[in-house]
């Protein structure tokens, strides 16, 4: 059985306020003939499919064109895919139904059942060949939020709380799945030891936890496709990884290959993985950090093409070393750039006072994450860094701040 393993598309994501909706599809039709071309049984997204949790029409469209046309011409495939900490449960869950009528299953919360069980079989989606044979199941938990595995007996502790929904829910695939048949988790989570990039990804803060460990994922799960974590990279072993985003989300994700990864499964285990590079839609270019002056030679020795249209126009960063504020900084940019086939989307003034090894006072604020700015803030108040218990508190205040956020965008 082969299946091909994606996630966090953000379709509908504006970059730094201007629309990517060509780059994304460009993206999904080198997919779809890639699904064609390679004929896998499964196509599996994992999460982070909208950029917010209440997408335009235009990116609703774009995904909802992609489900019709993979089942047209692979009417065969699988496809599975889970809400990410971006994307709205119930939104992603809204067309569930029309959906499994194109072999396409999706799955955006976790229900409990009266007694306080997990409602695990509504998450176990079974993977058929090309003959209708059942040969593998697919753990399909998105996101999981406090409300979600808060209830029942779980308790207020929301890491016992994750480490129950995937113990009841590897105990129901164990209990469902026939002998020879393989167990593939799909899971939108932060994994302890992988690599973030930390410009882009929006941090996943609960209860203190800003990770989880590899061992909710026991051996008999022959394979985990994660979501999440931008940068592709396996978390320990070769069977649990993160497929990464296929579109550099920001320019600090420009520099390394964005992939999928196509899965081979031999019976019950793995049986190999295939990287699949994405091709890049529109570069990502990078001037600088450097004095003005030389900033403004490299902008003037840019080569592009002008015959390109817009949406094909490289994205442009400059970075620039400066003494002092120039108020006139950005008309010497664009003098310099004097009408090339770009699109200038960040200024970012760098100071000599704040270059080097910078203290906490002199580091920049926007290089900072809310967590680490409530412990200056709270350093500068009272002379320490606060304790435990007062970073959970604050921990778990964000999080409602950003559940409720979401909860209105969807209203």
């Amino acid at each position: 059985m082969k299946l091909i393993h994606t996630s966090d598309w953000h379709l509908g994501q504006t970059f730094h306020g201007q629309e990517r909706h060509y780059e994304h599809q460009r993206f999904l039709d080198w997919l779809l003939d890639t699904l064609e071309a390679r004929r896998p049984d499964a196509l599996l997204v994992a999460g982070d499919i909208f950029d917010v949790v209440n997408p335009s029409l235009r990116a609703q469209e774009q995904l909802y064109d992609f489900i019709v046309a993979v089942h047209e011409r692979l009417p065969r495939l699988t496809l599975v895919m889970i809400a990410g900490n971006h994307d709205s449960g119930a939104r992603i869950e809204l067309p569930a139904a029309l959906l499994k009528r194109l072999r396409a299953h999706a799955l955006g919360r976790v229900v409990w059942l009266d007694d306080g069980r997990l409602d695990a079989h509504r998450l176990l989606v079974p993977l058929e060949d090309d003959d209708g044979e059942v040969r593998a199941w697919c753990l399909a938990l998105p996101f999981l939020r406090p409300a979600e595995v808060t209830g029942g007996e779980v308790g207020d502790d929301y890491v016992a709380g994750i480490t129950r929904v995937h113990q009841q829910l590897i105990e129901a695939a164990q209990a469902r799945r026939a002998p020879g048949q393989a167990l593939v988790a799909m899971s939108h989570a932060h994994l302890r030891g992988a690599a973030v990039s930390e410009d882009s990804e929006r941090p996943i803060v609960i209860g203190g936890e800003e990770s989880l460990s590899a061992n909710l994922f026991p051996e008999c799960i022959a394979y985990v496709a994660l979501g999440h974590l931008h940068k592709p990279q396996q978390v320990g072993e070769a069977r649990i990884r993160y497929s990464g985003t296929p579109l550099p989300m920001d320019f600090s994700e420009a520099h390394y290959p964005h992939q999928i990864v196509e899965v081979t499964l031999a019976g019950e285990t793995l049986g190999g993985v295939e990287i699949i590079s994405v091709p890049r839609a529109v570069d990502m270019l990078r001037v600088g950090p450097a004095p003005l002056d030389d900033v403004v030679s490299e902008l003037e020795a840019l080569e592009s093409d002008t015959r390109l249209p817009r949406s094909r126009w490289p994205w442009l960063e400059v970075r620039v070393q400066l003494d002092a504020p120039r108020v006139d900084l950005r008309a010497v940019i664009e003098r310099a750039l004097n009408g090339q086939a770009v699109r200038l989307v960040r200024i970012q003034s760098l100071y000599a006072q704040r270059e080097g090894d910078l203290s906490p006072g002199q580091q920049r604020l926007e290089s900072l994450g809310p967590q680490a700015l409530f412990e200056r803030a709270w350093q500068d108040s009272y002379g320490s860094l606060p304790d435990e218990p007062t970073r959970q508190d604050f921990a778990n205040l964000l999080q409602s701040v950003i559940d409720s956020d979401a909860e209105s965008e969807h209203e």
